[in-house]
């Protein structure tokens, strides 16, 4: 999710032509190879990065590719098919794993596994283990507190949505006299950033829906906060950098670039673009607030969990399996490995090597939590498929750009029992 502009077009050239270069051949002196296929396009440069440093320390070779944004399943489809197949791959969650669990190898008796700090940041089907979470990240609104400070307010002004859209349309109405685009950086429907709405902000609704039945997944959803949703999502279009019928073209690059130009005040993401942040503002120039929803923002804290699940291919080699395990359990356990995950990566990993975070965002959800507030949790992993998160984006886009909110109701709420029922 999310990622620096000229990899991402190389990426996408690549896996579009299928050229996915062949895995190498093994270092004469190592057992076994690693072939990593990347779920995280903004994490490639340090996994690439890594890879050649645990090459370096052991002889083994270790191959990364990252697919495209919005292409992972698709890539690893057609991976899988390939005599040199990945042998460690990514399924996101539940759902996910019902396309995958007859290639995952069970985990449970692996030195990785032991290192977890909860059984829960694993999926499993039935006692195996078929895959561990690797990282837990937070979302949220991002501020440039300058700006915001600029404008007249602090982060104690906003406490609410309501206090969120006064401080956001009085932001809009003051954008020339600020000197900036506006209130909100581009909701970008672009498959490099629609996640962020169809996906992540498409979240909340299923939060409170799910909460108030207190269930943690459903075959039919009522929709019961989609008014919200529409509030939330309102403020997003108008109060914004550009135009709505412009948002169609707008990138995940374009909507980080207006706020690292500090062209907007608030920026729908997460604790992953923090690396890329750092590198022009002071943590004291940025904070991440809740996406407040208008419905109990007085407890409410940010969006807080993972969707990311190793897995290992039990179809290759018994080497290829064991240099794999081997190197998961050196990214989590090993000073290098750590530290690239936790500054270079962005991550918060759930084992028990984990180095304190320096990034600000998380040390913020840490802050939230304590204070009493309830992180928000990710229940995007039960949509039911990628076919329901393009109706919705697609919805979304069309109202974005005069386009009617039924039609988004409908892709969210009759979408889901079409897709949830394909997958019984």
């Amino acid at each position: 999710m999310k990622m620096r502009k000229s990899m991402a077009m190389g990426l996408a050239a690549v896996m579009a032509a299928s050229m996915i270069p062949a895995v190498p051949a093994m270092a004469d002196d190592a057992t076994g190879k690693v072939y990593y296929l990347n779920f995280k396009p903004e994490a490639d440069e340090a996994w690439q990065n890594l890879a050649k440093a645990y090459t370096e320390e052991t002889g083994v070779d270790v191959q990364v590719v990252t697919a495209a944004s919005g292409q992972y399943e698709t890539t690893l489809q057609s991976e899988m098919a390939k005599s040199d197949a990945p042998t460690l791959f990514q399924v996101n969650g539940p759902v996910g794993l019902k396309s995958w669990k007859d290639y995952c190898y069970d985990l449970k008796d692996s030195d990785i596994y032991s290192q977890l700090t909860s059984d829960t940041y694993t999926v499993k089907d039935g006692d195996a283990v078929d895959g561990i979470a690797y990282v837990i990240e937070t979302y949220g609104l991002i501020v440039n507190k300058t700006l915001l400070e600029k404008a007249g307010y602090t982060l104690d002004d906003i406490k609410s949505f309501d206090d969120l859209k006064k401080v956001a349309d009085d932001i809009q109405a003051r954008k020339d006299e600020l000197g900036i685009k506006g209130a909100f950086t581009c909701a970008g429907m672009d498959g490099s950033s629609d996640w962020r709405f169809k996906t992540h902000l498409a979240n909340l609704p299923l939060y409170y829906e799910y909460k108030d039945k207190g269930v943690d997944d459903a075959d039919t959803i009522e929709g019961t906060y989609l008014d919200n949703y529409k509030n939330v999502f309102d403020l997003y279009i108008t109060d914004s950098t550009c135009d709505g019928a412009d948002l169609s073209a707008k990138t995940a690059d374009d909507s980080r670039n207006e706020f690292i130009n500090s062209e907007a005040v608030f920026y729908q993401n997460g604790t992953w673009e923090y690396a890329e942040l750092s590198k022009t503002f002071s943590d004291d120039e940025l904070a991440m607030i809740p996406i407040y929803f208008g419905v109990d923002d007085e407890n409410e804290g940010l969006a807080t969990g993972t969707e990311n699940y190793w897995c290992v291919n039990k179809e290759a080699s018994e080497e290829d399996i064991q240099a794999t395990l081997d190197f998961m359990n050196w990214c989590v356990t090993s000073e290098t490995g750590t530290k690239a995950m936790n500054e270079d990566m962005g991550f918060t990993i759930p084992f028990k090597t984990a180095a304190e975070s320096t990034n600000v965002f998380v040390k913020q959800d840490q802050e939230y939590t304590e204070a009493g507030l309830t992180p928000v949790s990710w229940n995007f992993t039960t949509m039911p498929s990628e076919e329901w998160k393009n109706g919705v984006g697609t919805a979304l886009t069309s109202y974005a750009a005069g386009g009617s909110w039924d039609d988004v109701v409908s892709a969210f709420v009759d979408g889901w029992a079409t897709e949830k029922a394909l997958t019984e």
